[in-house]
Order: C-alpha cells, then sequence, then structure tokens
C-alpha cells in the first residue's frame, strides 16, 4: 500500500492524502511521455523534488486506483515531481519557465516511461 501526500511547497500544489495499492515493486525513470496539447506528445525528464530543493529519484509502479483500475504511479520526494523538456541543459530550478512542478502523475501504460539506468 501507498500512502502519498505532499504539502503545499514551492514546487506544486498540496496533495491530501491519496491511497494506492502497489501491485509491483517501484523503478527509478528518467523520463515520461505526456501530452501537453491535443494531439501532441513529448517526452519530458522527470525528477523527484524534496523541501530542501534537491532532487531525488522520480519512482513509477503499476498500482491499483481505487476502482479507477490499474495505472502507472509516478511520483517522487516529499515535494512532488519535478519536470522540463527532454534534452534540456539547464539545472533543475524552480525560477526556470520551462520547468514545472507536480504532486504526482497516473499514466495509462508503461510505455510512456524510460527507465533510469
Amino acid at each position: 500500500m501507498i500512502l502519498l501526500e505532499v504539502e503545499e511547497n514551492p514546487n506544486c500544489e498540496a496533495v491530501d492524502m491519496r491511497v494506492f495499492h502497489d501491485l509491483e515493486p517501484a523503478r527509478a525513470i528518467s523520463q515520461v511521455l505526456l501530452e501537453q496539447n491535443p494531439g501532441q506528445e513529448q517526452w519530458f525528464e522527470v525528477a523527484g523534488w524534496t523541501t530542501d530543493n534537491t532532487v531525488c529519484p522520480a519512482l513509477a509502479q503499476k498500482v491499483d486506483d481505487s476502482g479507477d483500475g490499474v495505472a502507472v504511479l509516478v511520483h517522487g520526494g516529499n515535494a512532488g515531481l519535478r519536470l522540463r523538456p527532454a534534452g534540456s541543459d539547464k539545472e533543475w530550478d524552480l525560477n526556470a519557465r520551462d520547468q514545472w512542478g507536480a504532486g504526482f502523475l497516473l499514466l495509462d501504460s508503461p510505455e510512456s516511461l524510460r527507465w533510469a539506468n
């Protein structure tokens, strides 16, 4: 069982307590495929983020999402996730305009992930 809660922080909005039933162990990932605009998918680098404004691993695993079926949960540090376009040469930075934070992501398929080495 995964209990996920993220307090409001400079990286992302708060996430109230969510409960997921894990179906497999978490594995570190490096990128996610997201649809920012309808019909336009793009790869984004993803990292876990902490309240100390440091990077930690972003993790993904199959979960049962409370009756919505099987999904892939992507989660990070106690301050959520940080994302930026794949191939970015910028450092992780809360002030970077092309980066943003999220408490967590729920994806339909593991094909939308690139696993960390």
